[in-house]
């Protein structure tokens, strides 16, 4: 079967992007002191914008100082880090016509920076860690809007082609969106339109700052697979106000680590045992597809097979497909895609890349150890 589908280019917003091939969001704990970007950032996006993906996500990048996920993440909550996010994006560009997206974010009750205190939108304690987050005041969420917003222009500015919120995972987008972590009473919490007004605040201010072109999408949290959380049906009903909003993209995804210890729940990124552990995400994209108008849909999770993944594009399931831990072990893999090789990734969906976040830079353990063998 051929990938003409897979391999022909479609537009997010304005954007035109080569493929339907989609770098999902990485945190790769390569910054330099500081959240700076530097040499080994720039040669992890560079191979990856050589193999051929289409878009490029980065990984998580902090909108503020109190809300860094460690010391090796990436920052643009100042205008010191513009320099650096500038040298990506050229390096990025020259690379035939690969677009690049900057996700940006804000760590919530995931916390545990020794400085500043775990902030979120209710004190629900985070059972990963025991900590019990401060619940912020209704003016000091304004204020994370506008670092959000002022982040959003620095990307802009940057010359980034798009800019992507992160609202999935546990994060602090998240902990607003969902009715588990967010028991708040005033103008952000209580409905599912009052839990996501956050995202359509941001969403406003951005475009206030950088006009109509300038795509913005989001990833969020389809299910928590957790008691209380965001169920599939309220998912659905988010997706629905993430389209009136006006988000360019959607790119749903779900659970986290606090879902693994709930029998209901489940892992970010799913080991792939069989072919039926594949697309997992897929039965949740059909049914918000056709309440998207004008939103493009991006499928994430287990999209291991290229012949599976062009029959999902040629069904009108979806608009792009996302990877993430395939391209960490091959990053050339849509290149080995569009020139005829289309088995499966190497990568063999075994979380072993899960073991090396927090020690510095994220890689293929398997890999590595085929390698000294």
């Amino acid at each position: 079967m051929e990938l003409k589908t897979l391999f022909s280019s479609k537009k997010i917003g304005n954007v035109q992007i080569k493929n339907r091939i989609v770098r999902s969001a990485t945190f790769m704990h390569i910054a330099e002191k500081y959240g700076f970007v530097g040499d080994r950032y720039l040669k992890v996006y560079d191979e990856l914008a050589k193999g051929g993906t289409g878009l490029i996500i980065t990984g998580a990048v902090a909108i503020d100082p109190t809300g860094t996920g460690g010391p090796y993440q990436v920052c643009l909550y100042d205008d010191s880090h513009m320099p650096g996010h500038k040298k990506l994006v050229e390096t990025i560009h020259e690379n035939d016509e690969t677009k690049v997206a900057v996700q940006i974010q804000h760590i919530g009750r995931l916390g545990v920076h020794p400085k500043y205190p775990t902030i979120a939108p209710s004190p629900v304690p985070y059972k990963v860690t025991g900590i019990t987050p401060r619940e912020l005041t209704t003016e000091e969420v304004k204020e994370y809007i506008k670092k959000f917003v002022e982040t959003g222009r620095r990307a802009y500015e940057c010359g980034y082609d798009m800019v992507q919120l992160h609202g999935a995972h546990g994060y602090f987008l998240t902990n607003f969106i969902s009715p588990y972590t967010n028991l708040r009473e005033d103008e952000f919490g209580g409905t599912t339109s009052k839990r996501t007004k956050i995202l359509r605040d941001i969403y406003n201010g951005i475009r206030d700052e950088v006009g109509k072109q300038f795509p913005i999408i989001i990833k969020f949290q389809s299910q928590d697979f957790i008691p209380n959380g965001i169920t599939e049906d309220e998912g659905v009903e988010i997706a629905k106000s993430l389209t009136d909003i006006g988000f360019d993209a959607v790119e749903p995804s779900g659970g986290g680590a606090e879902a693994q210890l709930s029998k209901a729940g489940r892992m970010t990124s799913k080991v792939i045992k069989k072919e039926e552990d594949e697309n997992y995400f897929l039965p949740f994209a059909k049914k918000i597809k056709p309440v998207l108008k004008n939103t493009s849909l991006i499928l994430v999770g287990g999209i291991r097979n290229p012949i599976s993944a062009e029959k999902i594009l040629l069904d009108g399931n979806t608009d792009f497909i996302s990877l993430c831990r395939p391209l960490i072990y091959e990053p050339d893999l849509p290149n080995r895609w569009k020139n005829g090789d289309t088995s499966p990734p190497k990568c063999i969906s075994c979380n072993s890349c899960f073991t090396t976040m927090g020690k510095g830079p994220v890689y293929c353990v398997t890999k590595k150890n085929l390698e000294k063998n």
